[in-house]
């Protein structure tokens, strides 16, 4: 294996050997901590202008498995593990976790310490990073300027279609793809939910026009609040029907009933997450991936109510808009990779769309 470097935004050098595609890459250095679930990470549109790092020290050991996609290609710009294994075992395996990355275009760096750049992120707070062949000298031009933008409107769907359950059709959804998981897709069909998927850019009357019976906000990848054109799109709805946003749709939700959103240090990604239930006081393990979180105190309490915090670090997980017939969450119900705690929320949906109350 030939050498390679990921240089941090602070001057720190790690190397390395690499793998996957032979090309440079630059992008805000991020960690998981899952330690299942790759697949379904490196193929979620939410890490479009990220270079993903995982926590966990093995990583490609059933293979990829292209059944499990969240997408239909890996959005991230790099990938950081302290080893990949080269002899994947699972029957469902279709190719390694090397040759995926190859195929991609999407370089990768193993044998650094995963542990210690993860506890300069968790001190400093998350950094832009370089992927390089060649050892740089000093810190690389332009990398602490990068950001991640524009990356919604590239994981979105370009045209809207429509996806239906096998049998009788229960209600009709509209899905607002900010970059979507396909399992959101998948847990509304399994409930008998047709899906029309609605691309980013998508005008409010367009959506009323096709009268749905609820309206969904999907995940999506970066700063929340650069999206002002979907913002106003979704002041237009709110009211006018059901409404259950996701992960980015739940902090766009906020934005648009007036409230603000903060970036976290270092952000919240893995299937290992709790949040606390503030009506049952119940704590449930959750699937996150996120870098922003909404400020919820800044919320007027007469159209919003928190409903799950963090237990971490008290962040919002959960808002509820009584008088909009509407509610989010910060976390990922549909968990896919992830714990199956919260799956119920789905639910919850339908029973809002049948006439119930958040």
């Amino acid at each position: 294996m030939s050498k390679v470097y990921i240089t941090l935004e602070n001057g720190r050098v790690f190397e390395g050997e690499a793998f996957g595609a032979e090309r440079e890459a630059m992008g805000e250095l991020v960690f998981t901590t899952g330690v299942v679930g790759y697949v379904e990470t490196l193929t979620d549109p939410s890490y479009a202008g990220q270079i993903i790092m995982h926590t966990f020290p093995e990583m490609g050991n059933y293979g990829i498995i292209h059944e499990d996609y969240e997408s239909w290609k890996c959005h991230a710009r790099g990938v950081v593990v302290r080893s990949w294994c080269r002899t994947p075992s699972n029957f469902r395996s279709q190719e390694s976790l090397d040759s995926f990355l190859k195929n991609q275009g999407v370089p990768g760096v193993c044998g650094v310490d995963t542990r210690e750049i993860t506890q300069i992120i968790r001190e400093a707070g998350v950094m832009n990073a370089m992927i390089t062949r060649a050892r740089p000298d000093g810190v690389p031009a332009g990398l602490k300027d990068y950001r991640v933008r524009g990356v919604v409107a590239e994981t979105s769907a370009k045209s809207p279609y429509i996806v239906k359950p096998e049998g009788e059709t229960g209600y009709d959804v509209a899905l607002i793809d900010y970059g979507a998981k396909r399992n959101i897709i998948r847990e509304l069909l399994a409930l008998g939910c047709a899906v029309t998927v609605f691309p980013c850019d998508t005008k409010a009357e367009e959506i009323l026009s096709a009268a749905p019976d609820g309206l969904m906000l999907s995940n999506g990848a970066g700063d929340p609040a650069e999206n002002a054109a979907c913002i106003a799109e979704l002041k237009k709805l709110l009211g006018r029907l059901p409404i259950f946003g996701i992960c980015l749709g739940h902090q766009l939700l906020a934005l648009a009933a007036g409230g603000k959103t903060e970036k976290l240090p270092y952000g919240h990604r893995g299937g290992n997450q709790p949040v606390k239930d503030l009506r049952s006081g119940r704590v449930y393990i959750t699937s996150q991936n996120h870098g922003y979180a909404v400020v919820s105190d800044s919320l007027d309490g007469r159209v919003a109510r928190l409903s799950y915090v963090n237990l971490n670090d008290g962040s919002c997980e959960g808002l509820e808009y009584p008088e909009l017939c509407a509610f989010s969450m910060q976390f990922h119900p549909e968990a896919h990779s992830g714990p199956r705690d919260m799956r119920f929320i789905f639910g919850q949906f339908l029973a809002l769309m049948d006439g119930g109350v958040t």
